[in-house]
């Protein structure tokens, strides 16, 4: 069975903010609540994960030799 591959045109950072900014949109729609809260923290989530990996790819840190 062959795997279907996909060219990404945005960067994993990228594709991590636009998924938070749709998950907080969505939240603004919904009622105070667990459904709501779940979103916010999804999107605080992706947030966070786009910033660590574009630390951890930045051109500063780098391993020692």
């Amino acid at each position: 069975m062959l795997k279907r591959r996909f060219k990404q045109n945005l960067s994993h950072e990228e594709r991590l903010m636009d998924e938070a900014m749709r998950l907080r949109a969505q939240a603004k729609t919904l009622p105070a609540g667990y459904k709501r809260d779940t979103l916010l923290r999804k999107a605080r989530q992706d947030e966070t994960a786009a910033r660590v990996s574009e630390w951890l790819n930045s051109p500063g840190l780098r391993a020692p030799t």
